[in-house]
């Protein structure tokens, strides 16, 4: 069976959607700090690429200013999606973010680049943000709490920051596939690029944590660096995958694809924490995969 993406590229972005989830699990199991957990798994994210760079042939200059507006708009993904938790649960804004983000990334895709969607890809991405976001909504209906003007804010506001976090999510995808793609014509100049963003990009919540949290980010180096040091090597290659694949394909099928980390992030909850995946997640999970093989397989209509 042809697909649109390669079998490698489509095996490799789906290791790095495991990969996100697993990060994402480290930050989420630290209920101290995570704004230092973000910046050490950042700063080691920036630390690997810096060791990479050197062996590396220089990016080419038209990919210079997509690697900068990519780290302005990660700065603030890192904002939104931090205020996004602050605010609400995380089965409520998680899902949210990620499951618009295929879907802008195929809207943007088409209009900017002129990458063309079939009628199955547009059912496709659809019906995979939808199965994102119902399976990751909380399986058991809570008990019923009084709608106090509070909770209402709240609920507002992490809504609206999950909303935001989704458009910096297809924001940076659009504008690293375009930077990669410019960085230069090997394998090694798509790599440099990836490398070069760590280092760019990564220091500034570690800094941010230093200059108003000093006690906790001392607390939590000497209690456990090891934890952030994993992740941020997990963090560095999960999207390392996904920024090359970018060069190998259209966006919005990568997109799609690496967005699969709701689903282990699911399957992690159940079987390693325990937690009903039930019969809704279970359709929800379904749909998901419906919607993958729409966008990746043959014609069909």
């Amino acid at each position: 069976m042809s697909t649109v993406l390669d079998p490698l590229v489509i095996g490799l972005l789906l290791a790095a959607g495991l990969m996100h989830a697993s990060w994402n699990a480290i930050l989420k199991s630290d209920a101290t700090d995570r704004v230092t957990t973000f910046g050490v798994i950042m700063l080691s994210g920036a630390v690997i690429g810096g060791l990479m760079a050197p062996f590396l042939p220089w990016v080419a200059a038209p990919a210079w200013k997509w690697m900068a507006a990519s780290t302005a708009i990660h700065i603030f993904y890192y904002f939104f999606l931090l205020q996004a938790y602050a605010h609400g649960d995380l089965s409520h804004t998680y899902p949210i973010a990620r499951g618009m983000g295929p879907l802008l990334v195929a809207l943007f895709s088409g209009r900017l680049l002129g990458e063309t969607l079939r009628a199955q890809d547009v059912a496709g991405v659809v019906l995979l943000s939808i199965g994102l976001i119902a399976l990751a909504m909380p399986s058991r209906r809570m008990p019923h709490v009084p709608a106090t003007p509070d909770a209402v804010r709240r609920h507002r506001l992490a809504t609206l920051f999950a909303l935001l976090t989704g458009l910096t999510i297809a924001g940076y995808i659009v504008v690293d596939g375009l930077g990669v793609r410019a960085a230069g014509p090997t394998l090694e100049h798509k790599v440099a690029y990836i490398a070069w963003l760590n280092v760019i990009e990564g220091p500034w919540l570690f800094l941010y944590a230093l200059a108003r949290r000093r006690a906790s980010l001392v607390a939590y180096l000497q209690r456990g660096w090891w934890r952030g040091a994993a992740g941020g090597a997990i963090a560095a290659l999960g999207y390392g995958i996904a920024i090359w694949a970018l060069s190998q394909g259209p966006m919005a099928h990568v997109a799609a694809l690496r967005e699969t980390s709701v689903l282990f992030g699911a399957l992690m909850g159940t079987f390693l924490l325990r937690e009903p995946f039930g019969a809704r997640r279970l359709v929800a999970a379904a749909v998901i995969v419906c919607g993958l093989i729409l966008m990746n397989g043959p014609p069909l209509f």
